[in-house]
């Protein structure tokens, strides 16, 4: 099991920044990371792609092509990318429904703990995409999702057709671009030989400033 990270799931609680919460909500993540865990079946898969930077911020991930000046950015100097998809399996979606019905603050609990986990999995498989990397002598960019940023959802389709993420993991999309099962994700990481210096990523790229769960800097 990837280690989860507390403060994480503290932030999506509403707790900002290094606040402690109360012994009781602590025992409570820790029991709902436990029965978590007993409904996760992590899955992922990724494929590699020659990356062409085109004018006016539009990148050529030669299965598809995606407009975004903040990918643009994040991926200045990469000759490739990798393109994955990782999700926690549909068993959390239904521990998160039943709880929804028998216990709301369990269910609320229950949620930041998938969203924390999703988050800790996806830099498991970073990690080991990184270290696979370095024995080519490359650099990996931070991961990149659609949503983040100027990067629309509706490029959804376009990462799960080139996955082919319904057969290779089991996600399929909804008619508003969503991901089921909901603990999912799909990103880009681009891959360099150049060590980028400083690379916003996460929140920091985001547009929505009034966002509950963000990052405190």
């Amino acid at each position: 099991m990837a280690e989860v990270n507390r403060r994480e799931i503290y932030r999506y609680l509403g707790i900002k920044g290094q606040q402690e919460p109360d012994p009781q909500t602590k025992d409570l993540v820790e029991d709902c990371l436990g029965e978590l865990e007993r409904s996760v079946n992590c899955r992922s898969f990724f494929r590699r792609y020659p990356l062409t930077l085109l004018p006016d911020s539009e990148l050529d991930f030669t299965c598809f092509k995606v407009k975004s000046r903040a990918l643009s950015r994040n991926l200045k100097d990469c000759q490739e990318v990798i393109l994955f998809a990782a999700t926690l399996g549909a068993g959390v979606d239904l521990l998160l429904r039943r709880y929804s019905r028998l216990s709301m603050s369990r269910a609320v609990v229950l949620q930041a703990c998938a969203a924390a986990r999703i988050e800790s999995y996806c830099n498991e498989i970073n990690d080991k995409l990184k270290a696979e990397a370095a024995e080519e002598g490359l650099y990996l960019r931070p991961r990149f999702s659609p949503g983040y940023g100027d990067l629309p959802l509706s490029c959804q389709p376009d990462f799960c057709r080139v996955l082919e993420a319904e057969k290779t993991v089991g996600i399929t999309l909804t008619e508003s671009f969503l991901m089921m099962p909901s603990k999912s994700v799909t990103a880009v990481i681009g891959v360099s030989k150049i060590a980028a210096g400083c690379v916003k990523e996460g929140c920091e790229v985001c547009s929505n400033k009034n966002c509950l769960y963000r990052r405190d800097k």
